[in-house]
């Protein structure tokens, strides 16, 4: 009944480029925890919906990006379908130019329509007269709101005003509206003409460095406490228990194993790194760090807009494969591409610490990260590259800066934690178990020797093939070369440590990755990315096991 009550309430969707303030304003209008308001571009990008009155739902689509085709462009489009109402979110800072390629981006004809226009505060004089002048042209209705502030005498207002919705007269008429003086975007170093891109790129690296460095500090200590109080314990509990029960709870690849040792990695990098993009987003420093670094990331095959992925990557790369829905049709395979090879995933980052550690140079951890991106760059470059959307002279402005608010970082978190809870570790918990099964069927030890001659071809012990094997299942996987507590990474020269930690981590994506491209992007695509990868990894490989040799 509850669900064929819903079913009866008319769909109010609101509809604005990005950063228009939707979000914010649904969060406002509806109390919903969205957890996805933010002042960057592109914030929102699943369909929330939320109870409005006793008979409507207001709907917040992800935000429309005139002339592209993006996965949340269409999705916007498609729920824009089936409206009853739509609610135009436009700054009115930038109303002269957004409403009119708002209105060019949608079909809008027998619609009922109401105007909102948002970053009031920013407004120094002539708000009052736009509106007015919007009402009369158009003939719908027209509200001037701080969709971050919202008052509840505008919430009522709003409300009240929903039912004098109608269809717009013409849309001709949204090009002459009169301007409004506004307060012009803070300037930052990001501008700068010289230092400006090298600055980006250094704040950007600081984005993510610190929060990893925090997250492997934590972690460290968290996997004593657990093996402890949890793995210990367990393993105590089943070890009477039949052989194949004990290989899928408390092998190598075990649920509890390497289950709780996963997550201890992974879960703090999550955590912290979803708080430093949720207040670098929120105070509006992102935007002005993506914009900084699009014509580099141009030469790659990618844009500004894509680098917010790539930086999640570094987290889950199954969030960022799934982040990677608001880059353009024509920019996803490179966005994803970059992400395969050149984000070090928290698995990834907690298990190359801990072999550059256990074989005495940890110090080897951050050239191995600059290579990562510099080799993930040309791979980019080379395999993905096609042309690069320009950004729409629609959207091209400035972010204003503000004091990020501690409760929508919050909500941003949340809504990182359930992406990272309810789509990454469901896939990564079936990965441990197929991976278990083949552990106890013999098949990960007969490939193990299978590969032995062919790290000879890359001058590297054939010792280390089980890091390879198992770090194709999970990046974690090169842990096994820890065996016997770093004994066999003490014998290796640190160059060899640093060709081996690279060949494992690059050969190909981790299975859970592939399967999320799979799903997303089709078997075809999943299947081309691995095999360039793994031809990039092995050529790249070889020549700097070769550089590595000339040395010793």
């Amino acid at each position: 009944m509850l669900a064929e009550a819903a079913s009866r309430r008319k769909a109010v969707v609101l509809a604005g480029l990005e950063s228009s303030g939707k979000s914010a304003l649904f969060r406002s209008m509806t109390g919903h925890d969205t957890g996805e308001e933010a002042n960057f571009r592109g914030s929102t990008v699943m369909v929330r919906k939320a109870r409005l009155t006793s008979d409507a739902e207001l709907i917040d689509i992800p935000g429309i990006k005139s002339r592209d085709d993006s996965y949340t462009t269409r999705l916007a489009f498609r729920e824009m379908t089936d409206a009853d109402m739509i609610v135009l979110v436009v700054r009115a800072t930038h109303a002269a130019m957004e409403l009119p390629a708002l209105l060019e981006a949608m079909d809008v004809a027998r619609k009922r329509l109401m105007l909102v226009l948002t970053f009031a505060d920013k407004a120094i004089a002539g708000l009052s007269e736009l509106a007015h002048y919007y009402h009369d042209a158009l003939g719908i209705p027209v509200h001037t709101i701080d969709a971050r502030n919202l008052q509840e005498a505008d919430k009522q207002a709003l409300l009240q005003t929903l039912e004098a919705a109608k269809p717009i007269r013409s849309k001709a008429m949204a090009a002459f509206a009169p301007e409004v003086q506004m307060l012009h975007p803070q300037s930052t170093w990001f501008e700068h003409r010289r230092w400006g891109r090298p600055l980006a790129l250094l704040s950007m690296l600081a984005l993510f460095a610190l929060p990893v460095l925090l997250a492997y500090e934590l972690s460290s200590r968290l996997q004593s406490l657990a093996d402890l109080a949890l793995v210990e314990p367990f393993k105590a509990l089943v070890k009477n228990q039949p052989e194949i029960v004990q290989t899928l709870l408390t092998g190598d690849y075990g649920l509890v194993t390497l289950g709780i040792y996963s997550f201890l990695w992974a879960f703090p990098v999550v955590l912290l790194l979803g708080i430093s993009v949720a207040v670098t987003e929120e105070s509006g420093l992102k935007d002005r760090i993506a914009d900084s670094l699009d014509g580099w990331l141009r030469y790659i095959g990618l844009n500004g807009r894509d680098l917010i992925p790539v930086l999640s990557g570094f987290g889950c790369n199954v969030v960022a494969v799934f982040q990677s829905r608001a880059c353009s049709a024509c920019t996803r395979k490179s966005c994803v591409t970059l992400i395969s090879y050149g984000s070090a995933c928290s698995y990834q980052i907690g298990a190359s610490l801990s072999i550059f550690g256990s074989a005495g140079h940890p110090w080897l951890f951050a050239p191995y990260l600059l290579l990562l991106f510099i080799v993930g760059a040309w791979h980019t470059r080379l395999w993905s590259r096609g042309p690069v959307p320009s950004h729409p002279s629609d959207t091209a402005s400035k972010t204003y800066l503000q004091k990020p608010s501690a409760r929508a970082v919050g909500w941003r978190v949340r809504a990182v934690i359930k992406q990272f809870l309810l789509q990454a570790m469901p896939i990564f918990i079936g990965i441990c178990l197929a991976a278990a099964l083949l552990q106890y069927i013999g098949a990960l030890q007969w490939l193990s020797r299978g590969l032995g001659p062919v790290l000879h071809l890359f001058q590297l012990p054939a010792e280390a093939a089980g890091g390879i094997i198992f770090s194709i299942l999970r990046k974690d996987g090169l842990l096994i070369l820890n065996q016997d507590e770093g004994v066999f990474l003490h014998t290796l020269q640190p160059g060899i440590v640093f060709v081996l930690v690279y060949a494992a981590s690059t050969l190909t994506a981790c299975l859970v990755t592939l399967w999320t491209l799979r799903k997303e992007m089709g078997w075809s695509f999943a299947g081309s990315l691995a095999a360039k990868q793994a031809i990039t990894s092995m050529v790249t490989t070889f020549l700097l096991a070769a550089a590595v040799h000339s040395f010793l």
